[in-house]
C-alpha cells in the first residue's frame, strides 16, 4: 500500500465524516419541517381507516373521501378550542394585570385556611415557608401569557403547514412510502415495501388505540368533575386525559392540575370540610380511574394494537424514558413496533427475533 492509497482513503474517510457532520447540521436547521412532516405523518396514519371506509363503503371518491376527513379533523380541533374558551376567559380574567390584586387575595384566602389547618394540628406551615415568597411569581404571569401569544402565531404557520402536507399524504397513500423507498439499496424495494406496509397498519391501530384510551379517560374524569360539582369540568378532564399520552409521568401531573384546579374551584368554602375534603374524593377517584386505565383499557387496547405483550411494552417505555426522557417514553412503542416488523422481514430466521415477532 503506497502513500497515494493511504491519503487518498484519509481524504475519502474525512469526506465522508464532514458530509456527516453537514447533513446533521441540514437536519437541525429544519427540525421544525421534520416535526410537521412526523405529525402530519401520524395525522395520516389515524385518518387512513376512516379514508378507506368512506372510499370503499360509501363509494366516496379518494380526494372526496380525504376532504371529509380533514373537514371532521378540522370540526374536532375546533370544538376543543370552543370548548376550552370559558376556562381561557375565565383564567384570562384572574391573571390580567388588572386582576392580579384579586387573584393574590384568593391565593392569601386559600393560604391562610391552609395555614390554620395544619396550626390545628399542631404544624406551623406560616413559619416553614416565611422565607419563600410565593405571591411574587404571580407579577410574572402577564409575561408569561404574552410569550404563549407570541407562540400562537407560530403554531399558526405550523398548524397551516401540517394540514397541508396532511392531505398530500392521505390523497396519495404511497408517496410517504415512495419517498422512503428511495432511500433503500437495490434489491431491498420489496421486503422493505411489505414492512412499511405492516408498519402502516400497526401504527394505524395504535394510535387509534390511544384515542380510544384518551376518550375513555376523558369520559371517566368528567363524570368525577361533574359529581363534586366542579367548573370547566369538560376542560379539566380533557386536559388530565391527554396528559396520559405521556406514560407513567403524564398521570402523576394530571392527578396534580386536577387536585389543585378542584381546590381553586371551590375558593369561598371552607377549607378542612369542604375545599380539602372534596379534592381528596376527587383525587381518589382520580386513582381509581387510572386503575382501570392501567390494568383494562391498556391492556387490552395496546396487546391488540400493537401485537405485543403488556410486559413488552412496559419494558421498552422505560428503557426509551432512560435513554431519551419524556420524548422517548411517548415514541417508544411506535417506534419498537417499526422495528419488530423489520426484523421480521430481514431476520425472520434469527431465534430472538421470531419469539418477539411471532403474534404479528
Amino acid at each position: 500500500m503506497n502513500s497515494k492509497t493511504i491519503t487518498s482513503g484519509i481524504l475519502k474517510a474525512f469526506g465522508i465524516l464532514v458530509g456527516i457532520v453537514l447533513f446533521g447540521l441540514f437536519l437541525y436547521t429544519i427540525q421544525s419541517v421534520l416535526s410537521y412532516i412526523i405529525i402530519a405523518g401520524i395525522l395520516s396514519l389515524i385518518a387512513r381507516p376512516i379514508i378507506l371506509f368512506l372510499g370503499t363503503k360509501l363509494k366516496f371518491p379518494n380526494t372526496i373521501a380525504v376532504i371529509f376527513t380533514m373537514l371532521l379533523m378540522l370540526s374536532f380541533l375546533s370544538g376543543l378550542i370552543v370548548m376550552f374558551i370559558p376556562l381561557i376567559a375565565e383564567q384570562g380574567k384572574s391573571l390580567s394585570l388588572l386582576e392580579v390584586d384579586e387573584l393574590q387575595a384568593s391565593v392569601q384566602e386559600i393560604y391562610a385556611q391552609v395555614n390554620s389547618y395544619f396550626l390545628s394540628k399542631g404544624i406551623d406551615v406560616l413559619n416553614e415557608l416565611k422565607n419563600v415568597d410565593l405571591l411574587a411569581s404571580f407579577k410574572e404571569i402577564p409575561n408569561f401569557l404574552n410569550a404563549v401569544l407570541e407562540a400562537v402565531g407560530s403554531l399558526s404557520v405550523g398548524l397551516f403547514s401540517v394540514l397541508f402536507i396532511s392531505f398530500f399524504f392521505m390523497k396519495d397513500r404511497h408517496l410517504l412510502k415512495n419517498g422512503m423507498l428511495t432511500l433503500v439499496p437495490n434489491g431491498n424495494e420489496g421486503r422493505f415495501s411489505n414492512s412499511l406496509e405492516t408498519i402502516n397498519n400497526l401504527l394505524s391501530r395504535y394510535f387509534i388505540g390511544l384515542l380510544s384510551q384518551i376518550t375513555i379517560l376523558f369520559v371517566l374524569y368528567t363524570l368525577i368533575l361533574l359529581i363534586f360539582d366542579i367548573d370547566n369540568a369538560l376542560v379539566i378532564a380533557f386536559l388530565c386525559a391527554l396528559l396520559n399520552l405521556i406514560p407513567y409521568v403524564g398521570p402523576m401531573i394530571g392527578a396534580v392540575i386536577m387536585f389543585v384546579l378542584s381546590m381553586t374551584s371551590n375558593i369561598g368554602l371552607d377549607f378542612q370540610t369542604e375545599i380539602l375534603a372534596t379534592s381528596l374524593w376527587i383525587l381518589f377517584w382520580y386513582l381509581m380511574a387510572q386503575l382501570v386505565d392501567n390494568f383494562v383499557s391498556q391492556p387490552l387496547i395496546f396487546s391488540k394494537t400493537t401485537k405485543s405483550h403488556p410486559l413488552e411494552i412496559f419494558l421498552i417505555i422505560i428503557i426509551g424514558g432512560l435513554l431519551f426522557g419524556i420524548v422517548g417514553m411517548i415514541v417508544a412503542v411506535p417506534l419498537y413496533t417499526a422495528l419488530k416488523v423489520i426484523l421480521k422481514e430481514f431476520l425472520a430466521e434469527n431465534k430472538i427475533v421470531k419469539s418477539l415477532t411471532k403474534n404479528i
